[in-house]
């Protein structure tokens, strides 16, 4: 009875405080560790302090990576990648989508993306809502692809703490195939959807009006002929050289320093740890190379975002793991039977958490920990990685309000129903088939 009672508070913290977005999750979140601490008596929980720092350093360098114009430089390669295969828009477009949030760490690329998407479609008479929206779906899964993403900088933290020393590259090793073979599932279905606008009598009858023909068709923004200063390509180039060595160091332990434990073994230094430095250093170069003004950094929209998910995820991650410490054994008796038999079960805990939390960082730091706490295979958490994305079920995330706002042609919408919006097929076959694909990837790499 206490832990239904303590899971329901759980339950009221999330949906008020997701109501007032990242940071009010986060406060809100406050009130019910108050509440589990002074009212049922439960020892606090402890806060993620190496994932916290680690997120820190991440989106630190992505906001310099941002105000130096390196990630403008990232923009301008896709676009004219885009312009030039313009038939095959719905398959390269999510595809576009997702890569640039693996490289950068973040989803919101996409907004300066949708124009360019919706441009290309439209001059080629395909349905802006083929390419659009499963391209918004996209660049949310590749959000668990990324190393220099918030969410999978928490999966490594989580997996160290729980004593599971996997490298980056195991991780991405899942995730990468998993993600991005869901995003081109999610496209190939996407190739003929809806009907063709010649044939749309809801399109035709818009656009029988001069003025609103002129809005549809009319030209978008680009980034092609634009002449970009050299420092920006040199902050593009700086960032790249910090995920390789990232990625080099993580995946060859004898390159680490290492350092006698407690019982005077030798141990190399966390993969945290490395990921803060190395990130800490790459923002510095930027900052001397490119000459980049650091006050600056703190406005750019990457790292107000990402701020944004630290500050939930430090919130949200110390409420869960007060709760679930304090009822450990009950856990590992009820959801680790239930796990056993049903691996699939957490792949919708994920997803639900995902949805009810809008975050895939913050529904990492809720479902990972108490999984592994319970003594649940990291394989099997591994598996359904893509699941950890749900936040499309209700087109309420900002990329998917933008991307029906940026699609002049209406046919990007929400449904009658409101289930029945342009994004929930993409996306479940993005995380139904990713959920397949990781569940063989990790049972592979892991």
């Amino acid at each position: 009875m206490e832990m239904a009672l303590g899971f329901l508070v759980l339950l009221c913290c999330l949906l008020i405080g997701v109501r007032h977005g990242g940071i009010g999750l986060a406060v809100i979140s406050g009130i019910g560790l108050t509440i589990f601490t002074f009212v049922f008596g439960y020892k606090p929980g402890n806060p993620p302090i190496g994932v916290m720092l680690t997120i820190l350093a991440v989106v630190t360098c992505a906001g310099f990576l941002q105000t130096s114009g390196g990630l403008t430089v990232m923009l301008k390669y896709a676009e004219q990648f885009l312009r030039n295969n313009p038939k095959q828009i719905t398959i390269l477009a999510p595809l576009t989508t997702w890569f640039l949030t693996v490289l950068c760490g973040t989803g919101h690329v996409v907004y300066t993306m949708f124009p360019i998407i919706y441009d290309i479609a439209i001059k080629q008479g395909i349905r802006p809502e083929r390419p659009m929206a499963v391209s918004s779906v996209a660049s949310q899964m590749g959000i668990c692809a990324s190393p220099v993403s918030v969410a999978v900088v928490s999966i490594v933290g989580f997996m160290a703490a729980a004593g599971y020393q996997y490298t980056v590259l195991q991780i991405l090793a899942v995730s990468i195939p998993a993600t991005g073979l869901g995003v081109f599932f999610a496209a190939l279905w996407s190739y003929r959807r809806g009907k063709e606008l010649a044939d749309d009598e809801r399109f035709q009858e818009f656009i029988k009006d001069p003025e609103n023909r002129e809005y549809v068709y009319g030209d978008s923004e680009s980034l092609q002929g634009k002449e970009l200063p050299p420092s920006y390509y040199h902050a593009m180039y700086i960032f790249f050289l910090g995920i390789i060595v990232i990625a080099v160091l993580g995946n060859f332990d004898s390159l680490l320093p290492h350092f006698p434990d407690a019982k005077g073994v030798p141990k190399a230094i966390s993969m945290t740890s490395v990921i803060q430095m190395i990130m800490l250093c790459v923002a510095a170069a930027i900052l001397f190379v490119c000459k980049v003004k650091a006050k600056d950094v703190g406005n750019s929209q990457v790292f107000k975002s990402g701020i944004v998910a630290l500050v939930s995820v430090y919130g949200v991650a110390w409420m869960a793991d007060t709760l679930f410490a304090n009822h450990m054994d009950f856990l590992k008796e009820f959801l680790g039977n239930a796990v056993v038999q049903y691996p699939w079960a957490f792949g919708v805990l994920a997803f639900l958490t995902s949805k009810l939390v809008n975050s895939q960082a913050a529904a990492i730091a809720i479902v990972f920990p108490m999984a592994l706490g319970i003594g649940m295979d990291p394989v099997i958490v591994m598996s359904f990685i893509s699941a950890c994305y749900g936040y499309f079920f209700l087109p309420t995330y900002p990329s998917d309000l933008a991307c029906i706002g940026f699609d002049r042609s209406g046919t990007t919408r929400i449904g009658k129903y409101i289930l029945n919006h342009s994004f929930m097929i993409p996306g479940l076959i993005g995380v139904i088939s990713g959920c397949c694909v990781g569940f063989i990837m990790a049972h592979i790499v892991l």
